[in-house]
């Protein structure tokens, strides 16, 4: 029993394999011809054959019609050549016309030149020759070819494949898919008809009214009008460039985001934001950024930089806002800064510092840890600092504490701490960004220590007044002016009161200062950058003619009974050059003219 069946499944499978090969090697069938003649001098062993008024000739092989003006028939070699409104159909889905047809029943492999139109249900495919492989069922061009598809554009390129099977177009070489809205330029681009999806592979450009996007790999959804550019992604704004690791955007909502290596360059207001996490809002010209923000005022000696968890830049070119959130922190070479929030309005030159109060209403001892600036030896302090520069020079003016401001310096020699309180500060800038004066204005308070030209401690100063003025020369406090006042003494360094020695609320925080734009992250969280999965690297795809389809051609050759040694083989006539070897083909194809219709 185990035997019958043993030999019944290899019946089976015998008959499989002499059917698949029966079905290989099946014969081109004539369904319909006009006329028929013979021209032995010219067509040795061929059959000519012409349409008449009632149509044209249609010929059939394994599941393929086709329709021409005039074919030669070629029965032993199973190879046929269509000439006039040639029409190659295949089931419901592909059609192909062209002027000429070449046809191998052997090979499966058709040739088509002359206003070659491929279509299938979702493109046309327009070019001067074109390969179709039937076997692969995979269509191939090499001297430039057009595929239009109504929703995404139309795509150009010099080299093209059609993979029928998944529905897919790979394009190489000077790739262009133009669309109302964008122009596509890529070296290699895989599309798929069914559903509108790109793949960029290469340096490749997506050029639109408002924007240019550029990346070494991508995808572009063109009926959605979505992309996903990785490797050196980058887009173009009219007024911001914005580059990162990973970029998704979408035309539609003029939103794109990135992850990890973010770099927003504002080109109008020579500034520049960095980070690892940011979107981008066209249409409200706003920017969002985290993870390490980091947004830089370029200046042509001393740029500033400002750190914080989050980072927002909004509106327009003219009427710019940047806003900093949570733990900010700001460096340049002369100043530094840290508030909870800072805000900078670009088109005014004016820079806030904010606080929230963080201090613990039940516990009396906690101080409240308020806006701070450092101006080379100077700290200040109060509830809100603003900062005005000039928009056209781009350096600071004036600089405005309010409420509890506080002025802190340290003793050239470390006996103690010059210090002013007051409700409100004004400090002024000369050329080279350093306070030159500084007034305090209500109930103010001063500790000062004197010294003489030797730089002897001479007494420390201690008072109140209404307001006190200091004039600060070479980073030194050169005079002080005190208005109003209604005590003070100076007292000798020994009978100085060790508890007089602060301020009431003294904080000195010259550990927090930034003293690098590497400082301004020393007390972030380690950084852990999501791994970018992207896109697949590009894989070369076998060649069409592949050592399958070679072997095939090869095998027709060598049936082909020509012995005309000017007349190359058959089915490797129109094989490219650099694939041609003795072994296929003698020699390149000679012109054949059309026979005469009889």
């Amino acid at each position: 029993m185990k035997l019958f069946k043993f030999k019944y499944i290899f019946l089976c499978f015998l008959l499989f394999a002499v059917a698949t090969i029966n079905a290989q090697q099946r014969k081109i069938q004539i369904e319909y011809s006009g006329f028929l003649t013979f021209d032995e001098a010219n067509y040795p062993g061929a059959k000519i054959l012409t349409r008449d008024d009632s149509g044209q000739v249609h010929i059939i092989h394994d599941g393929v019609n086709m329709w021409c003006d005039q074919a030669i028939h070629y029965s032993d070699e199973n190879f046929i050549e269509a000439y006039g409104n040639v029409n190659m159909k295949q089931g419901d889905t592909i059609n192909m016309g062209a002027k000429y047809v070449e046809y191998s029943g052997k090979t499966q492999l058709a040739f088509a030149s002359g206003d070659v139109v491929l279509t299938e249900p979702s493109s046309v495919l327009t070019t001067d020759t074109l390969y179709f492989d039937r076997e692969k069922q995979q269509s191939f061009y090499k001297s430039g070819g057009t595929v239009v598809r109504d929703s995404s554009g139309t795509i150009t390129s010099r080299i093209g494949r059609y993979y029928m099977n998944i529905k897919k177009y790979q394009f190489i070489d000077s790739v262009k898919l133009v669309n109302p809205d964008y122009i596509l330029r890529t070296q290699r681009l895989d599309y798929f008809t069914e559903n509108g999806h790109a793949y960029m592979y290469g340096p490749s450009t997506i050029t639109g009214d408002s924007s240019k996007i550029y990346c070494e790999r991508g995808y572009y959804d063109t009926e959605n009008d979505i992309g996903y550019f990785i490797k050196k992604s980058r887009i173009d704004y009219d007024n911001r460039i914005f580059e990162g690791d990973s970029m998704y955007f979408d035309r539609n909502s003029s939103f794109a985001s990135a992850t990890n290596n973010i770099k927003v360059t504002d080109t109008l207001n020579n500034s520049v934001v960095k980070g690892h996490y940011a979107e981008v809002f066209r249409e409200k010209d706003s920017v969002f950024i985290t993870k390490r923000a980091l947004a830089i005022t370029v200046q042509e000696k001393d740029s500033i930089y400002m750190h914080g968890d989050t980072l927002m830049v909004t509106g327009d070119p003219e009427h710019r806002i940047t806003r900093a959130f949570r733990n900010v922190k700001m460096y340049k070479s002369d100043m530094s800064g840290k508030a909870d929030s800072v805000h900078v309005n670009h088109e005014k030159g004016l820079t806030q510092l904010i606080n929230i109060s963080k201090v613990d209403p039940s516990d009396a001892f906690a101080k409240k840890i308020r806006p701070i600036l450092w101006n080379l030896k100077n700290q200040m302090t109060g509830d809100t600092i603003h900062l005005i520069s000039n928009t056209e020079t781009e350096k600071l003016d004036t600089l405005l504490v309010f409420n509890n401001a506080f002025l802190i310096s340290k003793d050239t020699l470390d006996a103690g701490y010059n210090q002013i309180s007051g409700q409100r500060l004004i400090g002024l800038f000369n050329e080279e960004n350093q306070l030159h004066q500084v007034d305090i204005i209500k109930n103010a308070e001063s500790i000062y220590y004197f010294r003489n030209d030797e730089n002897e401690l001479v007494g420390i100063d201690k008072s109140k007044s209404g307001r006190i003025r200091i004039f600060i020369k070479d980073n030194a406090v050169e005079e002080v002016r005190k208005i109003n006042q209604i005590d003070g003494n100076i007292y000798p360094e020994s009978q100085f009161p060790e508890n007089a020695k602060i301020l009431k609320g003294f904080v000195w925080r010259e550990d927090e200062r930034p003293n690098s734009v590497e400082d301004l992250f020393k007390d972030d969280p380690p950084l852990n950058l999501p791994k970018i999965k992207g896109l697949s690297d590009y894989i070369e795809a076998e060649d069409f003619f592949d050592d399958n389809l070679l072997e095939r051609i090869k095998k027709a050759d060598e049936a082909d009974p020509s012995i005309n040694p000017n007349e190359p083989k058959k089915a490797s006539r129109h094989l490219p050059e650099d694939l041609k070897s003795d072994s296929l083909t003698i020699e390149k194809p000679l012109p054949k003219k059309k026979p005469n219709s009889q």
